[in-house]
């Protein structure tokens, strides 16, 4: 048995990005959005997620990259200068791990982010972190405890079987993916054992900000069974303020929306949402 559930990262990143994922969930495959609750579009991103009640709306944790929920003066091991969450993800993670004071305000920043997604009033689908760094143990056993109390009932962990990629085209996976591919897999087996329903694989990694429509299109006949989550960073402009450069965020859009994948995730049991897996 095969389900697909389909989800944009990043909602609430731009006003582009939420456009593109009203438009890919409404006309397109798109099951999921995972909520940046302090993007500078995230105002408008909650008020299209009422108004598309079938999108599974999560938590998208930003501890990374990106401004917290909490002032700044609350988190001086977290943030730089500037007020933003650092971008140097290995000495961040070291603090967090080594620094007990660190580790206190990533609780507090965390416990933060959950609340504020509960004040939208939308139900919690899913949670998962920008960057993927809820990879990081500290992190993870965090958002085990703390998101329990919000009514988290599922979590990403980035599993990419590398079989089903390679059917489609040549794939080389360095050092590091093979690295982060082992930690994954650990964060799979801690989620499951603390009762949280997590996807069986993962796509969108090797991809990432490349998952066209000749990709999906090809990926989807060799799906394994079980859970499948694909995701995606769709906007309606490859250049909206805060892209990354040389992601392909219009061809991401174009990918969700194209019938040769809207037809493969149909017939591989999808889009479902996380939701639709507990009911």
């Amino acid at each position: 048995m095969k389900r697909i559930i389909v989800t944009s990262d990043d909602f609430g990143a731009a006003f582009e990005v939420n456009e593109a994922v009203e438009r890919a969930h409404v006309d397109g495959v798109l099951s999921c959005a995972s909520l940046m609750v302090t993007g500078p579009a995230a105002e408008d991103a909650v008020a299209r997620a009422r108004r598309l009640p079938r999108l599974g709306v999560g938590l998208h944790l930003v501890l990374v990259e990106g401004v917290p929920a909490l002032p700044p003066e609350q988190l001086p091991d977290l943030v730089d200068t500037s007020g933003r969450f650092r971008t140097d993800m290995a000495r961040a993670g070291a603090t967090m791990f080594f620094k007990p004071a660190a580790r206190a305000q990533l609780a507090a920043e965390i416990t933060a982010q959950f609340a504020a997604f509960a004040r939208t009033g939308l139900p919690l689908d899913h949670v998962n972190a920008h960057k993927h760094f809820h990879l990081h143990p500290t992190i993870a056993g965090l958002v085990i405890a703390i998101g329990r109390r919000f009514g988290m009932k599922a979590v990403r962990a980035p599993v990419e079987p590398f079989a089903p990629l390679a059917a489609v085209e040549p794939v080389k996976l360095g050092a590091e993916a093979r690295i982060a591919g082992l930690w994954a897999k650990l964060l799979r087996r801690r989620l499951r054992r603390a009762g949280l329903s997590v996807p069986d694989q993962v796509f969108g990694l090797a991809w990432s900000g490349a998952v066209t429509a000749d990709r999906l299109a090809g990926l989807l006949p060799h799906v394994p069974d079980g859970v499948t989550e694909i995701y995606a960073h769709p906007a309606t402009d490859d250049a909206y303020p805060g892209h990354y450069p040389g992601y392909s965020y219009e061809a991401e859009l174009g990918a969700l929306l194209d019938p040769r994948v809207m037809a493969g995730v149909a017939a591989a049991g999808g889009p479902v949402r996380f939701a639709d897996l507990r009911a």
